[in-house]
């Protein structure tokens, strides 16, 4: 059994505006937002209710025999509440066991997973740090969305992940295109505007078994060259760009979505247990970040869902074969903004 609280996540972000302003170090962070596009509302408590769903996936595949392996842990469904007021932004969700009742089906997974996301005005930054113990193989037969649980074909409590991970990227038209509004629910954009992005992307990632991570039908029919090694680990690099727009309907009606694609290279290392020596090499990486909002918004409620997916594309030591890591979260939120006679918290760059 899981327990009934799993996540209290805590995101720092900075107010920008004229608090920014005021901050010498920190002035080259600041925007002076074109207000005929986007309305602040980073002074005002903003307060939500939520839903959301935290997930992770792994997959190998081998083109030289067309086949796939799939691992998912058991993700689940939390309820919960958070607010942002300047700087600061709350989150706690919790664990039901009366929305999440899929133990028997995926089996038990425990788990750490700390992913922030940071929007500033000027750069929009992720962070990954996640321990995921116990996955199930899923059904490779059909292809449903990452997020979505996919039947289990068998149960692999031994499978261990950690990852840690880093991506930053720049928004250019930072005036008047505002990742905030659909995804922190600070401010509100009035017209509809998009932005180039680029930056850059630093990941790494373990997977570990008890024994070999390739099954054993999958290894008779040389899958990865029947290789059946209990580790496999990736450092990878990459530089990213893009392209993240904003459909603003009947001025509260929005559509955002956001998508960069990147190119890097890795370094991927497998381990075994029978003595072997390891195996690695260096190879391509191919990453993708996804972003997506749509739903109502205004200068004092939101209401909306928001997706976000990372997920990365590594070639391995064995020829024509690649690994493939990611992570995400889907959330729907109710908001309601309440503007203060008095200012609570200090800014956060001082005068």
């Amino acid at each position: 059994m899981k327990l009934p609280v799993i996540a209290s996540i805590m995101m720092l972000c900075c107010a920008g505006g004229a608090d920014a302003q005021d901050g010498r170090a920190f002035k080259w962070l600041a925007t002076e937002n074109d207000s005929n596009y986007v309305e602040d509302h980073t002074n005002d408590l903003t307060v939500r209710l939520l839903g959301s769903r935290k997930y992770t996936y792994w997959n190998m595949r081998d083109n030289n025999i067309n086949e796939v392996v799939q691992y998912r842990p058991n993700a689940n469904n939390n309820v919960g509440f958070g607010f942002n007021y300047k700087w600061l932004g709350v989150n706690f969700a919790f664990n039901l066991p009366f929305i999440n009742d899929d133990d028997h089906k995926y089996g038990d997974t425990k788990f750490l997973d700390l992913q922030a996301h940071l929007y500033l005005r000027k750069f929009v930054a992720d962070f990954y740090g996640q321990y995921y113990e116990g996955f199930y193989r899923a059904e490779t037969g059909r292809r449903i969305s990452n997020s979505i649980a996919q039947k289990a074909v068998s149960f692999r409590p031994d499978i261990i992940n950690r990852d840690l991970g880093l991506t930053v990227q720049y928004i250019f038209n930072d005036e008047r295109f505002s990742y905030r509004a659909a995804f922190m629910q600070n401010e509100y954009q009035k017209k509809s505007a998009g932005s180039f992005i680029a930056g850059g992307e630093v990941l790494v990632w373990e997977m570990r078994g008890d024994s070999s991570l390739v099954p054993a039908e999958a290894l008779q029919d040389g899958f990865y060259n029947g290789l059946p090694f209990t580790r496999t680990s990736q450092l990878s690099a990459a530089v990213n760009a893009g392209y993240a727009y904003t459909l603003v309907i009947a001025k509260h009606f929005f559509v955002t979505a956001s998508l960069t694609l990147s190119a890097g290279a890795n370094r991927t290392v497998f381990r075994f247990s029978d003595g072997r020596p390891r195996d690695e090499g260096f190879g391509w990486q191919l990453n993708n970040n996804v972003r997506f909002a749509a739903g109502y918004n205004s200068s004092e409620y939101y209401f909306g869902l928001h997706y976000t997916d990372m997920g990365t594309r590594g070639s391995t030591p064995v020829s024509k074969t690649n690994q493939t890591f990611g992570t995400g979260n889907i959330r729907v939120s109710l908001v309601k903004r309440f503007t203060l006679k008095k200012t609570l918290l200090p800014a956060i760059f001082g005068r």
